[in-house]
């Protein structure tokens, strides 16, 4: 029999978190909930139809050899226990029910014949004349693991030792998680080092040989990751390695599901775990993500479904949760990866930052390996919209791995919609006065352009260059709060949509071009706009503005620039006509150059600096 999920309840100080646990919430007076048991009180009623403690039937009957489920419930007390399903449109069903007295052990079983569209199934507890307690539930399996092996755990970190010791920490407390693992592997590209973190040495006494710290220099996510990889496949005992950010808070039983689903899964299927937001904690980033050819961007399949607040919406009121939704690929803030999947497809593309993961999974699924992002596997990250990183120096980066991504896996001509979708982010920036971000943008490519064999070459220095020329522009300068930022409260208007925003732009073009600047709003700044209000479409009315960062931390000045608007803008004209001329001869040199870019071969040569040894 293996173990497939355990019930899990959060500790007391994550009271935040009590909706993803409970389908219900239940005052104080109904139930007492404790990290290993839930007490209810006589008469009442819980259902666990939640997203930790679930059960996703339908992307284990989907992906999986597993043809039937126990559930085996540990209680004490009176009352019933139920085994629940629901199809692919939510609806419910009563499984199998149970009476239950004293303290006892009860077997319910389901078949995994019916889910392959969608489908949960979940357990319902009713109270009789006295308290409930649940102490244990597992799901369990009969059918024998289809890929046996540990895994070995991979932590990219840069100047995160807190965040770093703390996961350290939540592994070192889960014996069951730790009995599953080959190593624990860190490795560090920052100054402020993981081992000099107080509490890390406590850790790495638990840990003992299970964890190891490598020291590389700066290679970004894509660096550390590849790093991790070229590790994993040199480790027998390892099926699988899963990659970790460093700024995160792990739920560990949610690593074991992601393990175990690997174990039974028919070919070697990347699985990734969700993400939650850190500072809304019930809030969901995207239940899957997908790479849309034509515009060639990712997200999830439905927009509508981004950022959903499980607390507010719970499964049992989406039908959408109850559908299995099939993702391109898993952000790599928690993914597992079957060492047989790196030694057939390589590492990761050499790119600093963004895009790896994307890339990867498209790699992945045309090499016939899917990826599965796994409801009950999730852990806690800032979410990327609370970030300015459209805008910072990472817009380089956006730009040119996501048009590296296209050459390497879209099959449209000329990439399909991508360089008109980039032209108008071009232009969405001029007339935001962003002239930072399109300056970035247009290096990003013109290294394209350069071709492939720059990748490796440049990663050493990615980073210094856009860093470096944020001084030449002063709406990078990072400004107190002002004052008057509770003033902009107010909701951001409307986008303007057809005619309407066609006239609009040309509007804005010309008066870009035309309209001098005001002399009086380069000494005085307009209004101060919230980060929502300063949208691309409020911005270009506008001679300058002061802008708050998307974390609240401070706030940046706009100013428009005549000369830089004409210049940039004739660049991106330039720099998008030559792209689409010379598409089919740079698609040629990617894909012919790949296999190169992602080996452990041309990687060494990064890892191997005698200054940063592990």
């Amino acid at each position: 029999m293996s173990v497939l999920q355990s019930l899990v309840f959060p500790p007391g100080e994550r009271a935040a978190d009590r909706a993803l646990y409970l389908a219900r919430e239940l005052s104080e007076s109904k139930a007492r909930v404790t990290p290993s048991s839930l007490t209810i009180a006589p008469g009442a009623h819980v259902s666990l139809l939640s997203y930790f403690n679930a059960f996703p039937a339908s992307y284990w009957q989907h992906a999986t050899n597993v043809e039937r489920v126990q559930l085996i419930a540990s209680t004490a007390g009176e009352g019933t226990i139920a085994l629940w399903a629901s199809d692919a449109a939510g609806r419910a069903r009563v499984v199998e029910e149970r009476a239950v007295t004293g303290t006892t052990t009860t077997t319910l079983a389901a078949e995994l014949g019916e889910f392959d569209e969608g489908g949960w199934l979940w357990l319902e507890l009713a109270a009789g004349g006295g308290e409930l307690t649940l102490s244990e539930a597992q799901w369990t399996t009969d059918a024998s693991p289809t890929q046996p092996g540990l895994l070995l755990l991979g932590m990219t970190t840069m100047n995160k030792p807190d965040f770093a010791v703390a996961t350290l920490r939540a592994i070192a407390a889960h014996p069951a998680l730790a009995a599953e693992l080959d190593q624990v592997l860190v490795v560090d590209q920052g100054t402020r080092l993981v081992s000099d973190e107080p509490g890390y040495a406590e850790v790495r006494d638990e840990l003992g040989e299970l964890l190891r710290i490598i020291r590389q220099p700066n290679l970004g996510g894509s660096g550390g990751f590849a790093r991790v990889m070229a590790e994993a496949v040199e480790r027998p005992a390892a099926s699988a390695v899963m990659l970790l950010d460093d700024d995160v808070e792990v739920e560990p039983e949610g690593i074991l599901r992601a393990l175990r689903f690997h174990r039974h899964a028919r070919t070697p299927t990347l699985v990734g775990g969700h993400m939650f937001d850190l500072t809304r904690r019930t809030v969901l980033h995207a239940w899957s993500e997908v790479v849309d050819d034509d515009v060639f961007n990712w997200g999830p399949p439905d927009p509508e479904h981004r950022r959903w607040d499980l607390a507010a919406r719970p499964i049992a009121e989406s039908p959408w949760l109850h559908r299995r939704e099939q993702g391109d690929f898993n952000g790599w803030f928690m993914c597992l990866i079957p060492t047989a999947v790196v030694r057939a497809i390589g590492l990761a593309l050499p790119v600093f930052i963004k895009w790896d993961d994307a890339e990867y999974g498209l790699r992945a699924k045309a090499a016939g390996f899917p990826t599965v992002t796994l409801p009950g596997a999730a852990l806690w990250h800032l979410s990327w919209l609370d970030k300015d990183d459209s805008i910072d120096w990472q817009a380089y980066f956006h730009a040119r791995n996501r048009t590296i991504a296209a050459l390497l896996h879209s099959d449209r001509p000329a990439g399909g919609a991508l360089l008109a979708d980039s032209r108008r982010q071009d232009l969405k920036h001029l007339l935001s006065m962003q002239y930072y971000a399109v300056t970035l943008r247009h290096r990003a490519l013109a290294d394209v352009l350069a071709g492939p064999g720059v990748l490796h070459a440049a990663l050493a220095t990615s980073l210094q260059w856009p860093r470096a020329a944020a001084a030449e522009f002063s709406e990078t300068e990072k400004l107190p709060l002002p004052a008057r930022a509770a003033a902009t409260s107010a909701p951001p208007a409307p986008a303007p949509h057809g005619a309407a925003l066609a006239l609009a732009t040309l509007r804005w073009v010309a008066r870009q071009l035309i309209i001098p600047v005001r002399a009086s709003a380069r000494r005085q700044p307009q209004p101060v706009l919230s980060k929502q209000q300063a949208t691309w479409w409020r911005l270009p009315r506008l001679d300058s503005a002061i802008v708050i960062t998307a974390d609240g931390s401070g706030a940046n000045r706009y100013t428009r620039d005549r000369a830089r608007f004409r210049r940039q803008l004739r660049d991106s004209i330039r720099l998008h006509r030559r792209l689409a001329r010379e598409w089919e001869s740079l698609r040629a040199r990617y894909r012919a150059a790949l296999p190169e870019l992602v080996s452990a071969e041309s990687w060494r040569q990064h890892f191997e600096d005698p200054e940063h040894a592990g």
